[in-house]
């Protein structure tokens, strides 16, 4: 499990605000007693996406009210408090620097350890919010609006990148290819509702298998060649959208998974995680399981609410980063990029 029992830094307030979600989750005693998220979707759809200026005012309105709701939850009073986790990146700077100047300050009036997570190594580590047996090594398939990567996990902090994309990420894929459809954000699952009355083989389209780099990723060519096909259609597109819902996701599964297993393979791994707000993808879950299960590979699967954004995640991986003795130093700041290795850092003796 990933849970540590009788820590003695339980109860734990972790705090997440990367993009559009203002999340607090509480964990205490080996297990998440409380687990709160402010969705901003409402306020970006008009735009077709998130705008950072907006976001980062939204949270500054969330973050009391969330932390008070997931101490409440909880049954605790912030001075019952004894550790703090949140996200330090990547992410949108504006977001960011809200929840992280709120847990510095918490940290400081408390005086009590605060530990920065880095966002997506809080969602290779979501799966041990689950009942689950730990299951490394693993391969982890982070797949979301702003990420698209394989990890190799063979400890809670002994975390390799292996490929990531090279361009679009699969979430951001889904929402341009809804938008080019003219559908409402957010793009992936109006494209999912849809494709599951659409026929996956209607359309033929590109998959980017790079065979030098085959651990890597690009969508940007199958979007290009989506807009293409939607224009020639014309009208007719919407006689056939839910075939070109299908096709196109369809597109994307097809290399998630197929990469996803050749990782597990190459580096004799018997399970896989999927993470991140495309793990919801239903497509994407079932044909994982089928592909995998061919090759006696087991899939682990978190619940939908664990593969959005969620503070939870922050403060299970928070929770073993202060084990190992991490603590956020005053002067830190948080980062808008990762290039996989600023997150475990702590491996490599920094």
């Amino acid at each position: 499990m990933g849970y540590i029992n009788n820590s003695k830094f339980y109860p734990l307030l972790a705090i997440e605000s990367s993009c559009d979600e203002t999340a607090a989750a509480v964990l205490d005693q080996g297990r998440c007693i409380s687990n709160i998220v402010a969705s901003q979707i409402p306020k970006h759809r008009p735009y077709g996406g998130v705008v950072p200026e907006i976001a980062s005012r939204e949270h500054m309105k969330a973050i009391v009210p969330v932390v008070k709701e997931a101490l409440f939850k909880a049954g605790l009073t912030v001075n019952e408090i004894k550790s703090l986790a949140v996200t330090q990146g990547p992410g949108l700077v504006g977001s960011l620097v809200v929840g992280f100047n709120f847990a510095k300050a918490l940290s400081f009036s408390l005086d009590i350890p605060c530990v920065g997570v880095d966002h997506v190594h809080g969602h290779i580590l979501s799966i041990f919010l689950e009942e689950v047996a730990s299951p490394f090594p693993y391969i982890a398939l982070v797949v979301s609006g702003g990420h698209t990567s394989l990890y190799l996990v063979k400890d809670f902090l002994d975390i390799k990148l292996l490929g990531k994309t090279r361009d679009d990420a699969a979430g951001e894929a889904f929402d341009k290819g809804a938008k080019i459809l003219g559908l409402s954000y957010p793009g992936g699952p109006q494209i999912s509702r849809l494709a599951e009355k659409g026929d996956p083989k209607a359309f033929k389209l590109p998959r980017a298998w790079l065979p030098d780099t085959p651990l890597e990723f690009s969508f940007s060519g199958l979007k290009t060649a989506f807009l293409h096909l939607v224009r020639g259609l014309g009208e007719k597109s919407k006689v056939v959208l839910e075939d070109l819902c299908a096709s196109f996701e369809q597109a994307i599964c097809d290399v998630l998974v197929e990469k996803t297993i050749k990782a597990a393979l190459e580096f004799k791994c018997k399970n896989i995680i999927i993470c991140g707000g495309v793990a919801a993808n239903k497509r994407l879950r079932r044909l994982m399981q089928e592909k995998a299960c061919k090759k006696d590979i087991k899939v682990y699967l978190p619940r939908i609410e664990f593969c959005t954004d969620n503070a939870a995640m922050i403060g299970i991986c928070g929770l073993h980063l202060l084990e190992y003795g991490k603590r956020l130093k005053i002067d830190e700041d948080v980062y808008s990029t990762s290039h996989g290795t600023k997150a475990f850092k702590v491996l490599e003796g920094e």
